[in-house]
């Protein structure tokens, strides 16, 4: 089974990132049987058409403007996925949506498509998810895994000793509040 998990987003626009934080926390904290594919697209549009090609289930996480209270988690799938992407929240989920498109002409359209979407509180140049985002990582990530076991993939949680590299590296949702950095501001404490 050619299953794909992709986080799309910005780091650098606050809430823009949270489809990227929910697949690190999914590589971070899951194993997969069979094994999966799980990538973090970033930015990315059409350079994503040859990695998004003919699978069996593509699972998108990403920002999304649904008109719901900030932190909702919505869910779309199959068909109303491209038609969704086609309002514009950022420019890479207009590349998103013509990839879509792309593959659909190509023939080679996910047989199943699931977007797990997040309304973000803010889209400010900020390092950093706002905390209604944080704490909507959690019930998001439930939608993926809900997913994944939909197409029958079994999800089970890792221990420490089969943690992937790098999974020390601390909290994912939200930067050390004392860092002069992350406020927001363009100017440095010294």
């Amino acid at each position: 089974m050619r299953i794909l998990v992709l986080g799309v987003g910005n780091l650098l626009l606050s809430d823009e990132a949270v489809g990227v934080r929910i697949v690190e926390a999914l590589a971070r904290r899951y194993r997969f049987t069979p094994a999966i594919d799980i990538l973090d697209g970033g930015t990315s549009g059409m350079e994503l058409l040859e990695t998004l090609s003919g699978r069996d289930h593509l699972i998108v996480a990403d920002a999304v403007l649904a008109g719901h209270a900030p932190g909702a988690v919505v869910v779309l799938r199959d068909d109303e996925v491209p038609a969704f992407l086609t309002q514009k929240l950022s420019p890479h989920q207009l590349g998103l949506a013509d990839a879509l498109m792309a593959l659909r002409l190509l023939d080679a359209f996910p047989r199943r498509l699931t977007l797990v979407g997040v309304e973000p509180q803010a889209l400010t140049m900020r390092i950093g998810l706002t905390d209604c985002v944080a704490r909507a990582v959690e019930p998001a990530l439930g939608q993926v895994i809900a997913a994944l076991e939909q197409s029958g993939v079994t999800v089970s949680a890792r221990d420490a000793s089969d943690a992937p590299p790098g999974a020390d590296a601390g909290p994912f949702s939200r930067p050390d509040d004392n860092d002069p950095f992350d406020k927001g501001d363009t100017h440095a404490a010294v």
